[in-house]
């Protein structure tokens, strides 16, 4: 049996999905239009800062053998301690900041009972490495620190304390008030 289709009707079929496909792509790029928009317009976007920070020189003092407890002096709480995995923890630092690219880094320790058996992760930044990452580019433009002969001879010499005769400092100054007493008399 055939089924007899319209011609506009058998256009529409050919046409629709590719209609439907180009709706859904400019949905899309829409969406992303709109959010650029919305970041632009957006005047302050919260810092979120989530975990400890582990730096290069830290992880640089872990050594095999040490306790749970020179562990977290060394590095500070973990942010997971889970129940369940009770011979690891996990130091897990984000940061995301308007302007800054968004930081990420992750530190797994491992026990045996007590005692560091190992660890792994990411490479860490030093600490002045990290500061830079996350600081904000300044142009400050310093003017040069210099002074011509005659722009210092616009200020007097200051003359050394043996130049000067200072008038003699009495001995016995006495204080010019009265002060109330620090404690009460008894």
């Amino acid at each position: 049996m055939s089924v007899f289709l319209h011609p506009h009707v058998r256009m529409l079929a050919r046409v629709m999905p590719a209609v439907l496909a180009a709706a859904l792509s400019a949905c899309s790029s829409f969406e992303q239009g709109t959010r650029n928009l919305a970041d632009a317009l957006t005047l302050y976007r919260p810092e979120v800062v989530q975990g400890n920070f582990v730096s290069r020189e830290q992880v640089a003092a872990l050594q095999p053998g040490m306790t749970r407890l020179q562990v977290r002096d060394t590095l500070g709480t973990p942010l997971i301690a889970s129940v369940f995995h009770a011979q690891r923890w996990d130091y897990v630092f984000t940061m995301q900041r308007q302007g800054v690219q968004p930081q990420r880094y992750r530190l797994t320790v491992f026990f045996n009972g007590d005692v560091l058996e190992r660890f792994d992760g990411d490479e860490m930044p030093s600490e002045n490495e990290f500061v830079q990452r996350i600081g904000r580019e300044r142009k400050l433009k310093v003017p040069a620190l210099e002074a011509t002969e005659e722009q210092l001879a616009k200020f007097p010499v200051a003359s050394s304390p043996a130049d000067d005769a200072a008038p003699p400092v009495a001995e016995t100054a006495q204080p010019t008030g009265s002060y109330p007493p620090l404690e009460p008399a008894r």
